[in-house]
């Protein structure tokens, strides 16, 4: 029977109102949802003392009303609000209705972490609307498939989201569809494929932009957590803290509680320990105002990790964590429960309760674990098989956790990832040297210490995308390059053109992330193929590395290896930043004398400084090789070994691990410049540039001269792809924060490191005759980043860089006699060592073979 009257005018109006209720919670905005439904309620006659009634006929619209309202106040932080009104409305709900209030209980227990609870509502809720309504099953699939995610069951979560998917486009409703592809996206993510997982969620990206963009904060905190399963932990942060920001603004509080959560697992991982405890504090509490049981225990968990990291307490930590494991068991949450036992087992070792954690570490582990889960395993057996003394099983599971590191190294193509990844297994490393060390034998430990640092050199990272999103952004950044030069050579700063820069460079930076895996890595070098190697050039090697605050040494050479005690670690990086400084002030163009003298001296001094503790101590090791191949550890990364006394006119090569240098001496040739296979590139505004190449072509007459308006980045990029031999007078500009556009300055915009991954071949050996591009950035594990970093992985044997600026005339005079030794056959770290030894400012080193 058709309803008449105002009875009709006030359902339409309801029932609009109830519609943009829907549109505004699909885009985000609960609290304007509530504020729609309450209306709509009222004209419904209800009210809180009314306890359901409403006017005859309207009980189904009623229940429905109810329900969107408590989804809309459990988003606001209102959980048990939210329940007390879907009681109500299954109360009044006829039975076409209730599978609808079946699903709303479902998705607020799903929001809370009750799984199990949220599991059976949505099961009950399934087959009720399969004949019923189409769209609201897509809801219901769509939120099962996200508590199959939340406990690990990765192919029927991939099930619900693709069949939600379907049946949302096949109805029109693009906002389900897009929510449905970034769950299948996030089921990439749980199988290690991260590649794969941020490809999904920059495929839904701009459908929450047209569709959806209050759902755009949601897509950047699991785009975050991708990002923290790779060890990329300064971008996640910087995502995780737009991701809060707009929850904040949309007053979406249980998604705010889980961006804090993330973000203390950010911190974490960084070793901001403190830092990690706030946010996990300020998380654990807004979860409890939600009762979100399940997820505020996550929250303690974070914490109880961040304690034991620097507690002296462990046995409290202990205790709580074992209890904690027991909550989490109870809750259906096996891999919170593997963790939370494994904390105990670490701190029952740490407070020396041998046979407990021995005891606890019997129970059988949950299988299908997390990586961070199972690397965590791998650690807390190797702590507790090491405070028995038993170095071999210590070391075995060491070796088994970073063996995981390097399985999903594999599968990630971006070099920016390849690097981040090893900050994973930073606890498992260090262990496993340390235990190395206990040991006593130096082959053992120089073993470990080429296990744990620049692992990604072990890869070849692929071809850059060459889509065209990728290259249009390319264009568009080295042109406001242009302009910004331009502008700086005129006294301007435009700001909007460098926010639009760094724009640029992380949409550029995110498509690389995309990028499939590298395959199989290299195996790692042993001492013995090491050595033989050293051998056959009459070298030795000198790897640094810091453990406990303690710089050491190994050297390699001469049928031995030994270790060395050296000296407190800070101390030297301390004078090795001091000598950067010192060096980029004496290549000031105006310098009064007495200002001068003063730089000069401390330049000497740091010197001194860092020869004493460094080289020194290995005179006797060092005598009578003809080259040093240098293997440096962090900070010590930026020194010109060749301005050391000591080492002063020596042949030096600096090198990210042992395995990358004997790789490059394997591929190095020839250094004679082949015709047609060799090029010389002057950049812009550079006085002396155009005139040194100039001078280098009458050394190098068979060459290709690349200067002036000719110098463009294709032209370049063409001539340097395979060349034998290249030599670039530019500019050059070494980027700390965004290092993959540290670039060189061509006559058309910069060429980038990021441009090098689009060469096919390597060019052998590379000479920069510019500013501080031998500079990295050095993250956790010895991993570099960098110009020069980018050139060592492509595969370039030997690279000639600056970690400073050079006085002008002092680099043409060094480039010249060094070129003229190259051409006469001489190897580049002698010709180099040779063209140096009068320079007291040549901070030029020689990378890779030599």
């Amino acid at each position: 029977m058709q309803e008449t009257g105002p009875v009709a005018p006030l359902r339409e109006r309801v029932e609009r109102l109830h519609k943009l209720s829907v549109e505004a919670t699909d885009n985000g905005r609960p609290a304007l949802a509530a504020r729609r439904l309450r209306q709509g309620l009222a004209l419904l006659g209800w009210g809180a003392a009314t306890s359901g009634a409403a006017t005859p006929g309207q009980d189904g619209l009623l229940a429905r009303l109810l329900t969107s309202l408590a989804h809309a106040e459990a988003e606001q932080g209102r959980t048990g609000l939210g329940m007390d009104l879907l009681d109500q409305a299954q109360r009044c709900a006829p039975p076409a209705e209730l599978a609808i209030v079946h699903a709303q209980r479902g998705l607020m227990h799903l929001r809370t972490g009750s799984n199990a609870l949220a599991l059976r509502e949505l099961d009950l809720a399934a087959p009720m609307l399969i004949d019923h309504d189409q769209v609201e099953l897509a809801r219901v699939l769509l939120n099962r498939s996200v508590i199959h995610l939340m406990t690990g069951r990765v192919r029927p979560a991939r099930d619900d989201a693709r069949r939600s998917a379907q049946i949302a486009h096949a109805h029109g409703h693009e906002v389900l569809a897009a929510k449905a592809l970034h769950n299948d996206g996030y089921c990439d993510l749980l199988l290690g494929d991260v590649p794969a997982a941020l490809a999904g969620f920059a495929r839904v990206e701009p459908l929450y932009r047209d569709v959806n963009p209050g759902f755009l904060p949601v897509l950047a905190l699991d785009r975050a957590r991708a990002l923290l399963a790779v060890g990329l932990t300064d971008e996640a942060g910087r995502t995780l803290d737009r991701a809060i920001d707009g929850f904040r603004k949309q007053r979406l509080m249980q998604d705010y509680a889980e961006a804090e959560l993330a973000r203390a697992q950010c911190a974490l991982d960084a070793g901001r320990v403190a830092e990690a405890r706030t946010w996990a504090r300020r998380a654990e509490l807004h979860f409890w105002r939600r009762d979100s049981t399940a997820w505020a225990l996550r929250a303690v968990l974070m914490r109880l990790r961040c304690e034991s990291a620097e507690t002296a307490r462990p046995g409290s930590v202990a205790r709580r964590a074992a209890d904690l494991s027991s909550r989490f068991a109870g809750l259906g949450m096996p891999g919170e429960a593997e963790m939370a036992r494994l904390v105990s087992i670490r701190a029952l070792v740490a407070a020396g309760r041998l046979p407990e954690a021995a005891a606890a570490a019997a129970n059988p582990a949950a299988r299908g674990a997390p990586l961070d889960v199972r690397l965590m395993r791998h650690l807390a057996a190797a702590e507790l098989a090491g405070a028995h003394g038993r170095r071999g099983p210590a070391l075995r599971r060491v070796r088994a956790g970073l063996a995981l590191i390097h399985s999903h190294r594999g599968t990630l193509g971006s070099l920016d990832m390849l690097t981040g990844v090893t900050a994973l297994g930073a606890d498992l490393a260090a262990h496993g040297l340390t235990t190395a060390l206990a040991g006593g034998s130096a082959r053992h430990v120089f073993t470990w210490s080429e296990r744990c640092r620049a692992q990604a050199f072990r890869y070849r990272p692929p071809h850059a995308p060459e889509d065209e999103r990728t290259a249009e952004a390319l264009a568009e950044l080295r042109q406001l390059a242009q302009r910004m030069h331009a502008d700086e050579a005129a006294g301007r700063r435009r700001p909007e053109l460098r926010k639009r820069c760094l724009e640029l460079e992380q949409v550029i930076r995110e498509r690389g992330w995309q990028l499939p895996g590298a395959g199989p890595g290299l195996a790692l070098a042993s001492t013995r193929s090491v050595e033989s190697d050293l051998a056959a050039d009459g070298c030795a090697m000198v790897s640094l590395f810091a453990v406990g605050g303690r710089l050491l040494a190994l050297t390699l050479g001469d049928g031995r290896c030994r270790l060395h005690q050296l000296s407190a670690y800070e101390a030297v990086a301390e004078a090795a930043r001091r000598l950067a400084g010192d060096l980029n002030a004496q290549a000031g163009r105006i310098l009064r004398p007495a200002m001068r003298a003063v730089i000069e001296a401390s330049a000497r001094r740091q010197l001194g400084i860092v020869a004493d503790a460094v080289i020194a101590p290995l005179r006797a090791e060092l005598a009578g090789v003809r080259g040093i191949v240098i293997v440096p550890t962090r900070g010590l990364s930026a020194v010109p070994w060749g301005l050391l006394p000591g080492l002063r006119g020596r042949p030096v090569m600096v090198a990210p691990s042992a395995l990358a240098w004997s790789s490059a001496r394997r591929t190095r040739s020839s250094y004679e410049p082949d015709a047609g296979s060799s090029v010389l590139v002057a950049g812009p505004d550079l006085e002396h540039a155009e005139a040194e190449i100039e001078q280098l072509g009458t050394v190098h007459p068979k060459a290709r001269r690349l200067k002036g308006k000719l110098a463009t980045v294709s032209a370049t990029l063409d001539a340097l792809d395979g060349a034998s031999f290249a030599h670039f007078a530019t500019h050059g500009h070494h980027e700390r924060e965004n290092v993959f556009f540290s670039r060189l300055d061509l006559a058309d915009g910069p060429l980038m490191a990021y441009d090098l991954q689009r060469l096919d071949r390597a060019p052998r050996h590379v000479v920069l005759s510019a500013c501080d591009v031998g500079q990295a950035v050095v993250r956790a594990g010895d991993e570099l980043l960098g110009f020069t970093a980018a050139l060592l992985y492509l595969g370039t044997s030997t690279v000639i860089s600056s970690l400073t600026r050079v006085p002008d005339q002092a680099a043409g005079r060094i480039m010249m006699a060094y070129h003229r030794d190259v051409a006469a056959g001489v190897r580049p770290a002698d010709a180099l060592a040779a063209a140096s030894a009068d320079e007291p400012a040549a901070a030029f080193v020689c990378f890779g073979a030599g």
